[in-house]
């Protein structure tokens, strides 16, 4: 099984992000890690006999946290869990908030691999998208990681943002491969729903500001810079093929749809998610995936912080048994993301059912189409089929 961790704390919230992730006063860090640990006793008596292979610190910004107690958390989580000997234990970071202290107690902590949020070698556009570093600063994040020892990095980086253009996306892509990470997670922006990004960028917005920032640049407006339009369609899809070229040419293979990896560093965390093996998350509106159940803890930081974790049963959310045929939906749609694809013998030993006859018409469909590859026992996204993967992947939905 895998274990999930969630810190929901950053230094601000940046304005396309929809995470459940808030700014908070350093004395409330406290709190929420005691009650963190209350939680990981409580939950750990259920695991007693279930090996862990990967640990997922995420968030927020975990990196947020004094050292002494990202130390604290994983005293004990060795003591509550069988965690593997050579399992990967990840934790996100934001190159704004790490110091060489943090990352040595990373290191004598256990965690082997560190993710750090880049986002952009661009200043302006990480002014743009409200991140607290500059690419100065993540350059000395990286070095100080890999002087404690860090021989596994991902770099998040992400492409369609405000005023960028495949230009600077190249020069993006150039910098960080020139860095040598282990792993690079390249996602394109969403513009979602609540955030401020989408008070500007959303669909009944986009128009209007995309004249307001062209007159104010017109006439020098001051704030002309301060919310750029978006890529055009073309330049988002030019930026897109781009990654995938770019990144294969030095060497990084794409194992999954938005990530790439040196042979033998693709994140074993996230393959795990996406192939179905059992995960518990820890900590506010952490998501758990346990024997065909899924369920989640309260999203409510006051709710959260007066549960009472001696009876961890009653604390948990929104439990949900999914359905045999809710499980070969998530086999195909989850599976598909990865370039390996899905393969149909492995479908007939976890559901005893024939994927070809469950899915025979989508299939025919699909290949006819050109979006999907064919080699049984596996099936895989085309190149085609990555470029409209939602299309293809919401074939997959049984009614």
């Amino acid at each position: 099984m895998e274990l999930y961790i969630h810190i929901p704390f950053c230094a601000h919230k940046c304005g396309y992000c929809d995470f459940l992730s808030f700014a908070a006063p350093e004395r409330s860090y406290r709190g929420y890690v005691d009650k963190l640990i209350e939680e990981i006793y409580g939950q750990s008596k259920y695991f007693r006999g279930n090996h862990v292979t990967t640990v997922f610190v995420g968030g927020g910004t975990p990196s947020m946290l004094p050292s002494e107690m990202v130390e604290e958390l994983f005293a004990v989580l060795y003591e509550c869990f069988a965690i593997d000997f050579d399992a990967e234990i990840t934790i996100e970071a934001n190159p704004g908030t790490l110091t060489m202290d943090k990352l040595e107690t990373y290191r004598q902590s256990g965690i082997n691999r560190l993710s750090l949020g880049l986002q952009s070698t661009d200043d302006q556009e990480l002014k743009t998208l409200g991140r607290i570093h500059t690419f100065e600063g993540f350059l000395k994040s990286y070095q100080r990681a890999r002087q404690v020892g860090f021989a596994n990095i991902n770099v998040d980086l992400m492409s369609a943002l405000p005023g960028q253009t495949v230009h600077s996306w190249k020069n993006t892509l150039r910098k960080v491969t020139m860095l040598k990470p282990e792993h690079i997670s390249a996602y394109s922006l969403m513009i979602e729903e609540g955030t401020p990004f989408y008070e500007r960028y959303g669909p009944a917005n986009v128009r209007r500001y995309d004249r307001l920032w062209a007159k104010n640049k017109t006439e020098g407006g001051p704030q002309w810079a301060a919310w750029p339009p978006l890529p055009t369609e073309d330049e988002d899809r030019e930026m897109y093929h781009l990654t995938k070229e770019f990144l294969a040419a030095q060497g990084y293979n794409r194992y999954e749809i938005s990530n790439y990896a040196k042979a033998g560093s693709e994140c074993l965390h996230n393959i795990g998610y996406w192939t179905g093996v059992d995960y518990l998350g820890l900590g506010l509106g952490a998501s758990s995936y346990i024997d065909g159940c899924r369920y989640c803890n309260t999203p409510d930081l006051r709710e959260y912080l007066s549960l009472d974790w001696k009876r961890p049963r009653a604390a948990v959310r929104n439990v949900q048994e999914l359905t045999l045929e809710e499980k070969m939906e998530e086999f195909m749609f989850l599976g598909l993301r990865m370039a390996r694809g899905v393969s149909g013998s492995e479908f007939l030993g976890r559901f005893g059912r024939n994927m070809w006859n469950i899915y025979e018409a989508p299939l025919k469909k699909l290949k006819a189409q050109g979006l999907i590859e064919v080699e049984a026992p596996w099936v895989r996204l085309s190149q085609l089929g990555i470029d409209v993967s939602n299309q293809v992947l919401s074939e997959f939905l049984l009614d």
